[in-house]
């Protein structure tokens, strides 16, 4: 019976000792989450036998329990290194459509845009509903894929105007023809009293240089003339257009050509190149004002862009992807799926520190990080492994010597065994 006891504790020693061995193999492993190796003695008996005196039978291993403690943080220079600060797994998708957790963030790009780890299985999103806007469809899941280009451009539909015209400014030497349909460019400079120049963009993303002349009428009253790449474009079929101000110097609005909200609308015009009409082009004058000091341009902003291609990637603690372009814009790609179970020990592991749901670890439960435990996450850093190298390195002495306690206790049962041998 000693050699079957002994031989119990033999095994279980070597466990110990492979357990430790993995998790001190894995210390520099992302992401990687230390086991221990768990025991229980075996203790049989029969109905007839009389309990205190019957010994035990050995010792066996109920089961090689993870750990899931939380791992240091590692920062990096890459914005696709995605390290989760409490609770939760990623949630990945490989090639056959399997669905994996995993809490190693060393994430890439692969050849058709998706951001993937180490064995291609593609990171999961709650995309977003619609074109504009953050929200985004919690109940279900898609690959996190990259855009190469910005997509449409916008065409420019709004110029914010916000500048102070002086009204200590006299009137121009050369006055225009109020009659004429449209006016000449450059205009004659001694015909305006100030300019200033923005760009816009048409339904092609084509860039257009806009530059608006500010001509004094009388007190209070000013004519504000405007080209597109050196054409004139006409107010309510007029080549200017007719901008107020009261007596305490703000812009009267419902009078000339500013409509209550304070904004001046352009005819349609095409901008050439094949782009459509722009029908909708305003300037918003509200927040202009006529004081009696100089000029001065505060404001001058327009809503359009161009295309441009993707720049760089970022991410927030709560996991929303934005992607930027180099035309300036950023735009949200979807929110990082993140995952929880009841019972962490109870997933399986498949190798490539990665999970899959049991029976035993319940139901995956999916939500998004920054709410109830699933986490934060942190762009630009890597979880570290969670194994404590000093106390492997213990638990390594305490198995080698549990086994050599289990070898001494064979070689004393063969010895008793040796001398019943040579009784005579």
């Amino acid at each position: 019976m000693a050699f079957r006891i002994a031989l119990s504790g033999l095994d279980a020693a070597s466990t110990d000792l492979d357990v430790t061995g993995h998790n001190i193999a894995n210390a520099s492993t992302v992401g990687f989450k230390e086991s221990r190796a768990e025991f229980a003695d075996i203790y049989a008996n029969s109905i007839s036998d009389v309990s205190s005196s019957v010994p035990g039978r050995g010792v066996r291993v109920t089961r090689v329990a993870q750990q899931f403690s939380q791992g240091s943080t590692e920062f990096t220079s890459n914005n696709l290194d995605l390290a989760i600060n409490g609770e939760g797994f990623f949630v990945m998708e490989d090639t056959a459509g399997d669905v994996t957790y995993t809490r190693a963030g060393a994430f890439s790009v692969d050849r058709d845009g998706n951001v993937v780890d180490h064995t291609g299985s593609r990171v999961q999103i709650f995309p977003r509903i619609g074109t504009t806007g953050t929200l985004f469809n919690t109940g279900d899941t898609s690959d996190l894929n990259l855009p190469v280009v910005s997509g449409t451009p916008q065409p420019t539909s709004n110029i914010e105007a916000t500048l102070n015209l002086s009204a200590a400014e006299l009137p121009p030497v050369v006055t225009l023809d109020p009659t004429a349909p449209t006016f000449t460019f450059p205009p004659d400079p001694q015909s305006y009293n100030h300019s200033t120049a923005t760009t816009i963009y048409d339904s092609l993303g084509t860039a257009h240089t806009t530059t608006m002349f500010y001509s004094k009428v009388a007190d209070n009253q000013w004519n504000v003339f405007t080209f597109v790449d050196g054409v004139n474009v006409t107010v309510g079929g007029n080549a200017f257009a007719d901008v107020q101000f009261t007596t305490a110097g703000a812009l009267d609005t419902g009078v000339g050509d500013v409509d209550a909200l304070g904004n001046v609308a352009i005819d349609t015009f095409n901008p050439g190149g094949g782009a459509a009409d722009i029908t909708t082009l305003t300037f918003g004058y509200s927040a202009s004002t006529q004081f009696g000091s100089g000029f001065s341009v505060n404001e001058l902003s327009q809503d359009g862009f161009t295309s441009g291609r993707l720049s760089g990637v970022d991410v927030d603690g709560t996991g929303v992807v934005f992607a930027r372009f180099t035309n300036g814009q950023s735009e949200p790609l979807g929110k990082i799926a993140m995952a929880r179970f009841s019972n962490n020990q109870g997933l399986r592991q498949i190798g490539d520190t990665s999970w899959a749901e049991s029976f035993a670890s319940g139901d995956v439960q999916l939500g998004e990080a920054g709410t109830s435990s699933f986490g934060l996450i942190q762009s630009g850093a890597l979880e570290n492994s969670n194994v404590d190298l000093a106390k492997q390195l213990v638990n390594l002495i305490t198995a080698q010597r549990n086994f050599q306690a289990n070898a001494q206790v064979i070689t004393t049962a063969d010895a008793v065994t040796q001398t019943v041998i040579n009784i005579r």
